[in-house]
């Protein structure tokens, strides 16, 4: 029998769907919250308000032409990840929920993040962990798939030797959703513990991770402004010269 393919509007609006996103979104929200810059920008994932903690000016959705079929909010613009229109050095922050995995060609979509991030600046990257129950399943699956059938699962120890290559400094890694792979609403909450238990036993075996990483140059330095670096000189008295009549400047006036 073969596999059935399940849409991401259709898997997202399921309950391991629902769980998926929650999670996502709590962490997501304390990911970027103290992430300062001017400009972020979320690339996929309409389901996810990624950028709704962070207080920078312009925050921007792109999605890819995979969505123009889906029932999805009207993008900021439609973009592909491996060409973003944005010049090099513009961006201070930039997530990618769920965007390795359903590219053909995630390196290359890396090597777009790390073009148009100005140094310094931070990458989210959420993925699903092939070494978890969710990815099992998925790959033992007979008849209708788990997972939706959107590309490659990429393990974090991947993505970091990735992300290494291209400069990036790993500030941190977290997993979470432990749950097994059931579909209904009603097993999900029975197996509710198994996200305290996995937490404290297992817990790089999550269904869900991600990662953040910084944008490192080397031989550059961070300087303090002007201002801030020179030293206040010290205000020196000046003496005043009294002066008698009749003087200017220590001089004496004769009159004829």
């Amino acid at each position: 029998m073969s596999d059935e393919i399940i849409g991401l509007h259709q898997w997202f609006e399921s309950a391991p769907g629902r769980y998926l996103l929650e999670w996502e979104q709590a962490h997501l929200d304390d990911a970027v919250a103290d992430v300062f810059g001017y400009h972020a920008l979320q690339v996929g994932m309409p389901w996810l308000q990624g950028l709704r903690a962070n207080r920078m000016t312009h925050r921007w959705l792109a999605l890819g032409t995979e969505y123009l079929a889906q029932p999805v909010q009207q993008p900021a613009l439609w973009a592909d990840p491996v060409a973003l229109p944005f010049p090099a050095n513009s961006l201070d922050l930039v997530l990618l929920p769920h965007a390795l995995e359903h590219s053909p060609d995630p390196h290359a979509v890396l090597r777009e993040v790390a073009r148009v991030l100005v140094p310094e600046g931070r990458v989210v990257v959420c993925s699903i962990n092939p070494a978890s129950l969710w990815g099992l399943r998925q790959r033992l699956s007979w008849g209708q798939l788990y997972l939706p059938d959107a590309g490659e699962f990429i393990g974090h120890w991947r993505l970091r030797d990735w992300l290494r290559l291209l400069d990036f400094e790993v500030e941190g890694t977290h997993f979470g959703c432990w749950r097994p792979a059931v579909r209904s609403s009603q097993w999900l909450e029975r197996f509710r513990w198994f996200d305290v238990w996995g937490r404290r036993w297992w817990p790089i075996l999550g269904a869900a991770y991600f990662v953040v990483a910084v944008k490192r140059v080397h031989g550059m330095r961070l300087l303090e402004p002007a201002w801030r670096s020179q030293r206040q000189r010290a205000g020196a008295s000046v003496p005043l010269v009294s002066r008698a009549p009749g003087t200017w400047a220590g001089h004496h006036l004769h009159k004829d």
